[in-house]
């Protein structure tokens, strides 16, 4: 039942989840904002613009999945934030990210309940790679 009590616990604890993504978001678009004054994005955007290219994604967004891929979708959120994609754009980098997130801290998890984390990380970045190329060759909204 609904009470007056439960609405407070929920907005407490919505208001402390809040704040502790932000702690991510945050700083990470900033940082981001701030590269994309200089050399630095453009000259990793080029670089990997034939690659991203395979997923229907600028180049910058390297930048996006990486931060997914290392240290967690939040900071991947931060950084998509600071960027002007589409809406299939968004949709591929959200998939591709949903299969291969967190890989350092989820590896180390991987490894202390007797798994290979170099196998099972192998396999969730693959898995993103292909989603990523199949949701380019289907998503026909650009």
């Amino acid at each position: 039942m609904l009470t007056i009590n439960t609405f407070k616990r929920g907005l407490k604890k919505g208001i402390i989840t809040a704040k502790d993504l932000s702690k991510v978001i945050i700083p990470v678009y900033i940082i981001v904002s701030l590269l994309k004054e200089t050399v630095i994005i453009d000259t990793i955007s080029n670089f990997l613009a034939p690659m991203m290219n395979l997923f229907g994604l600028p180049g910058s967004a390297s930048i996006i999945l990486v931060l997914g891929n290392l240290i967690n979708t939040y900071g991947a959120i931060g950084a998509m934030a600071s960027f002007d994609l589409t809406i299939k754009q968004i949709t591929i980098i959200a998939v591709m990210i949903s299969f291969s997130h967190s890989l350092i801290i989820e590896s180390t998890i991987i490894k202390k309940i007797g798994v290979n984390p170099f196998k099972v990380a192998f396999m969730r970045i693959l898995l993103s790679i292909l989603a990523g190329i199949s949701l380019n060759l289907l998503y026909i909204n650009g």
